[in-house]
Parts: structure tokens; C-alpha cells; sequence
């Protein structure tokens, strides 16, 4: 039964990783969307797109799992 056993610091590494997934390529979406604002407006907006896509996404899927 000690397999079975789960400390609080296992549970706190789970849900860092899990918020870094969820906010890791949307930040990044972000930034490249405003680094590419001034010379490429198309590339820009569809980094910001699919920033917002993924966030939604994310936040659907590991908001589930959290409160699960």
C-alpha cells in the first residue's frame, strides 16, 4: 500500500507542470505575435489567433483535470 501513497509535494510538481502546459505556448504565441506586429501583420495576427485558440483550448482540457 505504501505505492499508493501520494505527499503534498508530488501533488504541487503535478499542478506546476500542468500550468506551465496550459500557459507555456500561449505566452510564447504572444510574444512572437508582438515581436511580428510592425513587419508582418498577417503572421502577427495569426500567432495572437492561435494563442487564444490554445488558451481555450487548455483551459477547457486542464481546468477539467484540475477539478476532476
Amino acid at each position: 500500500m505504501m505505492l499508493l501513497e501520494v505527499n503534498g509535494d508530488a501533488l504541487l510538481g503535478l499542478l506546476i507542470m500542468i500550468l506551465v502546459i496550459m500557459f507555456g505556448p500561449p505566452l510564447l504565441f504572444l510574444i512572437l505575435g508582438i515581436v511580428f506586429r510592425k513587419k508582418h501583420a498577417k503572421r502577427a495576427k495569426v500567432f495572437f489567433i492561435l494563442s487564444g485558440v490554445y488558451l481555450l483550448i487548455a483551459g477547457g482540457i486542464c481546468g477539467t483535470l484540475m477539478n476532476a
